[in-house]
């Protein structure tokens, strides 16, 4: 394998505040709506958050020693390339593509939307022509150059940490509203114990999304084997932490009826703790919040079709790979994302298009848990500067969490799970199709 190119400037410190940088983002503010309405229970609900975390930090130590055997542009869709070969890849990039990108920035600029109107008290029928309003904002940001983009991204990472935290300090100083039974892990409802707790998993993973990627700086650690580990275990449990402190304060301020199904409740929340005048400065920081997630999601999403259609691997590649002459950006690429992120928008809903996403990429993060195995035995002179710790109880617990959560998914919402895996099977053909092309 070819030496790494890559500077090794990457201290532990680095690692860290980029693992829970690429991790925190504008799920938890709104996430917690539909977590609550499939557990009607408070207890369950912070466990399901914590439980999360867990499996997270699980599927990030075993992923990142792929990362550091297989230093490769593409991250997860090389992992797989050299596990499983060209198809499953393609499958993966191809599933990016036309659900997981566009799925992201649909979703996202329906809950700015939301926001906004919830903000500024507009009325809910220009919700569709909003959210795409929102959508082709953020494409013509990344139109004007990647610089500009970029720029965009590192102010909306700092001003997102503002509402987390002023919400958390807030809420743990003041008195709450509504007594939190923290050790209650029964269900409400009517829903079964395992399927309210799958669906409630499900919820929470779209806050954890982004951990997939976090082994991809290993080849810029000054001490990967040393200090990857530490940063992920400390990252994302420092993530789930605030994740459940975050929800422990919307539980013990506002009754669980009005937290489920309410895409408003951190609103709310932030009315009650400040007042009106800084719940809406609250609000206004969870708005950029979301606009600087959406942002990153357009800015690595134009990329990958961009990738795949260079080596002519992805339909239309040859009006794909075409970059503005000026700016460099792969225009083509981001206004087809564009365009099937405003048809996503006409079709779902915010919990839909996220359950949807999560349950396709899982799919492909348990690929990658078993190409740790596979790999392992098929090649074991591969050189490896990380290896994940505890083999193989941490990759076993990453594929049973990951096992239970599809399996409960395919048996309770089985037509989000057939769809998610209709439209990923549709590259089947399309990939031949290509391969004969070529």
């Amino acid at each position: 394998m070819a030496e790494n190119p890559l500077k090794k400037e990457i201290s532990f410190s680095g690692a860290l505040s980029t693992v829970m940088g690429t991790v925190i983002g504008a799920g938890v503010f709104f996430k917690a709506a539909a977590v609550v309405s499939h557990t009607q229970s408070a207890g369950l609900t912070l466990f399901a958050w914590l439980f999360a975390g867990f499996l997270t930090i699980c599927g990030g130590l075993t992923v990142a020693e792929l990362a550091t055997a297989i230093p490769k542009t593409g991250g997860p869709i090389r992992y797989i390339e050299v596990t499983y070969g060209k198809m499953p890849s393609f499958l993966l990039g191809w599933a990016q593509t036309i659900i997981y990108f566009p799925a992201n920035i649909a979703a996202l600029s329906i809950i700015f939307a939301t926001q906004f109107i919830h903000l500024f008290q507009l009325n809910e029928h220009i919700l569709i022509p909003l959210a795409m309003i929102t959508a082709v904002s953020v494409t013509g940001i990344n139109l004007l150059g990647t610089k500009i983009a970029a720029n965009v991204q590192s102010a909306a990472l700092f001003i997102k940490l503002l509402p987390i935290l002023v919400i958390v300090v807030a809420g743990i100083i003041l008195p709450g509203q509504v007594e939190v039974g923290v050790a209650d892990l029964s269900i409400g409802g009517d829903s079964s114990w395992a399927s309210g707790f799958s669906a409630a998993l499900l919820a929470t993973l779209f806050a954890y999304d982004g951990w997939l990627n976090v082994g991809n700086i290993a080849g810029e650690m000054k001490q990967p084997e040393k200090d990857l580990p530490k940063a992920i275990i400390l990252g994302l449990g420092s993530v789930a932490v605030v994740y459940w402190i975050i929800n422990f304060v919307y539980l013990k301020t506002l009754p669980a009826d009005q937290i489920a199904g309410n895409l408003n409740a951190s609103s709310e929340v932030a009315n009650q703790l400040f007042g009106n005048m800084g719940g809406k400065i609250v609000t206004i920081g969870i708005l950029i919040s979301v606009y600087g997630a959406l942002n990153g999601y357009t800015m690595t999403g134009i990329r990958v079709p961009f990738a795949l259609s260079l080596n002519d691997e992805f339909p239309f590649s040859k009006y794909l790979k075409k970059v503005s002459k000026k700016t460099k950006v792969p225009f083509v690429a981001a206004l087809v994302q564009l365009v099937i992120a405003c048809i996503m928008m006409t079709l779902g809903t915010f919990d839909l298009l996220t359950d949807m996403l999560i349950f396709v990429m899982w799919s492909f993060s348990m690929l990658l848990f078993l190409a740790v195995f596979i790999l392992r035995k098929k090649a074991p002179e591969m050189p490896r500067p990380y290896k994940v710790p505890l083999y193989p109880v941490v990759p076993l617990i990453a594929m049973l969490g990951g096992g239970f959560i599809l399996m409960m998914t395919l048996i309770t919402t089985s037509g989000l799970a057939l769809t998610g895996i209709g439209v990923t099977a549709i590259g089947v053909p399309v990939y031949y199709y290509m391969k004969k092309s070529r």
